[in-house]
């Protein structure tokens, strides 16, 4: 296969700003085409329509059907193809893969990258003034017309912060709408990301063919070693970091779930309770709607043969935050929101942890505790 296409995708729930993204880049790269597959009719006709276009208009139309009643799993499927289409003909210098609404880059960057195309750049297309109301909207996508499977469950705020997240760049539309509390909260929601002016042709195109890096993407949002925010405090908007080494309390802090998860516009990180202490788990809060979930065992859990499985990023975070009693095992959670109250969460926070007698009791003890989050964890 020819390595000499590029592959750039471009994605968010912002359709005007994605359009404009894509726009600039074929008006800037030479040779550069993009794809996109519009899975809004996928409902009602069973298909995906695909367009190819260039800085001149369309190019080519078709539709490929459904796969297991899945839209998406319908553009994956036609998606590597094409692909491979354009890298064979040798023509194009740059194919800009624009992703539907609702489609998350991690999803689509990996089945790129599997296929052994050369993925140069993940982005994510932001208008500013709408980061608050997608982030605080906690509709399902499917009562959006925004699903792209029948059984896809997900949030249009979940579903956006992982856009925004997961991509180390964003192509920022200039919106006079746009105020310094929305740049903040943009700044603080993801601040290693490299944000580009989608009005900013040269820039834009630099990124597109900068290079990506698929493990390192992942590494950076698993929740072991993510790449969490510091604490920032801009424009009335603030991130509060709460660490921790002491367990929490299951009960305890399952009663506070709901005043936690409302407390931020975005709250996420890793924890631990004391009824299970040799699991790692996922806090993951957007729309005043929280996802807890197991991510797999603490290292302090494992024995010494088992770290030699473990991916070195995964280890040197673990080296990083390591102690001497509860090893990697702690209390990890960030909380970024306008108006944030600092002291109100590291109260509630605080009085959901173990009691000096609790902790002093022991494992064996910790361990009989009520386990108040099995239903969340499907126990």
């Amino acid at each position: 296969m020819s390595t000499g296409l590029c592959v750039a995708l471009v994605g968010g729930l912002h359709s005007d700003a994605r359009r404009a993204t894509v726009d600039r880049l074929l008006a800037t790269v030479p040779g550069s085409v993009a794809l996109h597959h519009d899975l809004a009719t996928a409902p009602a006709t069973g298909t995906v329509a695909r367009t190819v276009r260039d800085a001149t208009g369309v190019l080519s139309t078709d539709e490929t059907p459904l796969v297991n009643d899945c839209a998406c799993c319908a553009l994956r499927e036609d998606l590597v193809p094409e692909l491979e289409r354009l890298a064979d003909a040798g023509l194009t210098r740059l194919a800009v893969v624009e992703l539907w609404d609702s489609v998350e880059p991690k999803a689509m960057a990996e089945v790129v990258a599997a296929a052994g195309l050369r993925l140069t750049a993940v982005i994510t297309a932001v208008d500013p003034a709408l980061v608050l109301p997608y982030l605080g909207n906690g509709d399902d996508l499917a009562d959006g017309g925004l699903a792209a499977a029948a059984t896809d469950q997900r949030t249009v705020a979940d579903t956006w912060a992982r856009q925004l997240e997961y991509a180390p760049v964003l192509a920022v539309l200039d919106n006079p709408d746009a105020d310094d509390e929305d740049r903040a909260l943009l700044a603080q929601l993801h601040p290693t990301a490299r944000q580009v002016p989608v009005e900013g042709g040269t820039e834009l195109a630099a990124a597109a063919l900068a290079g990506f890096d698929v493990e390192a993407a992942a590494a950076a949002q698993h929740p072991a070693c993510a790449l969490l925010p510091q604490e920032a405090d801009a424009s009335g908007v603030a991130t509060y970091v709460w660490h921790h080494r002491r367990p929490f309390h299951p009960e305890r802090l399952y009663a506070a779930l709901e005043d936690l998860t409302c407390a931020a516009a975005r709250s996420r990180g890793r924890f631990w309770l004391a009824d299970r202490p040799d699991t790692l788990l996922a806090w993951d809060a957007a729309g005043g709607a929280l996802c807890v979930e197991s991510a797999g065992p603490w290292l302090a859990s494992l024995p010494d043969a088992a770290w030699e499985m473990v991916p070195p990023v995964r280890r040197a975070a673990a080296a990083l935050d390591w102690d001497p009693e509860h090893g990697d095992r702690c209390q990890h959670l960030v909380f970024t929101s306008p108006g944030l109250d600092r002291e109100g969460l590291a109260e509630v926070l605080g009085s959901c942890l173990l009691t000096d007698a609790e902790y002093a009791a022991g494992r064996d003890a910790w361990k009989q505790l009520p386990p108040a989050f099995d239903s969340l964890l499907e126990v």
